[in-house]
């Protein structure tokens, strides 16, 4: 059974890694590890020096541009992976976004452009995904996103992101049983609390990171490292049987409510 957990001649996509903290970096490492051939995207020119060096690190065939707020962009990136390749075997979409105004807010009063751009940004760009990588799916596939607890349960200053988190998570379940038939598998990861550029917007997330650690029976907070080996087991043949999960890698932390 063990050697059905390889990525071997298997192509991914990785979409979101900022630095070498990111949690689409630890996802990324995995991948590779396990003998997958990488594309990896940067958001724009001031992301482009901290992503190069670690797709060199990667092996990674192709370095992309995408923001997904750019017309075009995207869809260049598949466009591109297409001529390369022909075809692509998973992907990580691990991108997410509010303005800090909306984000510190309370959901109450969030601007109606706010909640527009997160959704935009952090929710329906993974339907794009889903969308642009159907056709390249070929042989079936695996597509992941990254969630948070926030999306179910309420937590503390998590704000705006909890209902776009929640609409993310519905969308992954849509998506698996849309695409399933086609062999295609759709799931949202849900790390713990980790120690990232973008959970560093949340307000005050040093002390939720605190409440996390004392609290999870794993009596730990959990890692990129932790993360990664995660999502490449589900993009594995070993996880074809396994589509819509909403996969809570925290420790534990989420059974206790």
């Amino acid at each position: 059974m063990s050697s059905l957990i390889s990525l071997e001649g298997k192509k991914g996509l990785v979409i979101g890694i900022a630095n070498r903290h990111s949690i689409a970096y630890g996802c990324a490492a995995a991948f590779k590890a396990l003998g997958a051939e990488l594309a990896v995207t940067y958001l724009n020119e001031k992301a482009e020096p901290h992503v190069a060096p670690l797709a060199e690190v990667l092996g990674a065939s192709l370095l992309l541009p995408c923001d997904v707020r750019e017309p075009g962009q995207l869809e260049a990136v598949f466009e591109a992976i297409r001529a390369s390749w022909g075809r692509i075997d998973f992907v990580l979409h691990s991108i997410a976004f509010a303005p800090k105004e909306d984000l510190h807010a309370r959901v109450v009063d969030c601007s109606r452009d706010g909640f527009t751009l997160a959704m935009d940004v952090s929710c329906h760009s993974f339907v794009r995904v889903a969308k642009l990588a159907e056709p390249l799916m070929t042989q079936g596939g695996c597509l992941q996103t990254v969630s948070f607890y926030g999306s179910e349960k309420v937590v503390e200053h998590y704000n705006l992101m909890g209902p776009v988190k929640a609409a993310l998570e519905a969308v992954t379940r849509y998506m698996a049983a849309e695409l399933g038939p086609k062999g295609i598998r759709v799931h949202a990861l849900s790390p713990g609390p980790l120690a990232t550029r973008a959970a560093s917007g949340i307000d005050r997330f040093d002390e939720l990171l605190h409440r996390t650690a004392e609290k999870a029976p794993s009596d730990r907070l959990i890692t990129i490292d932790d993360v990664g080996s995660y999502a490449a087991f589900l993009a594995s043949d070993a996880a074809k049987s396994l589509n819509g999960l909403v996969a809570f890698i925290d420790g534990g932390y989420h059974v206790l409510g």
